[in-house]
């Protein structure tokens, strides 16, 4: 999922995740979508908007768990944009 374009839409990503989850017996909620704009020779990334189908994400939530994935990036958050 890492190359841009690979998964467009919340509900892509949701179908290929829990595609690879139920055969281990897991199953899996989506609590909502949004961007994610990655500039990787800034070392940025920005979290924004909202999944049409699944609604808004907590991004707070996500931005927590990028920048202890990405502790030298620079990571926002808005709930601003599409």
């Amino acid at each position: 999922m890492g190359e841009q374009g690979l998964c467009k839409a919340t509900a892509d990503i949701y179908e290929r995740l829990a595609a690879e989850l139920e055969p281990l017996g897991c199953d899996c909620e989506c609590l909502g979508g949004g961007r994610i704009r990655h500039e990787r020779g800034a070392r940025r990334i920005h979290v924004y908007g909202y999944s049409m189908g699944f609604g808004r994400a907590k991004h707070s939530v996500t931005t927590e768990k990028l920048k202890a994935k990405y502790p030298d990036y620079e990571i926002t958050w808005a709930d601003e944009g599409y």
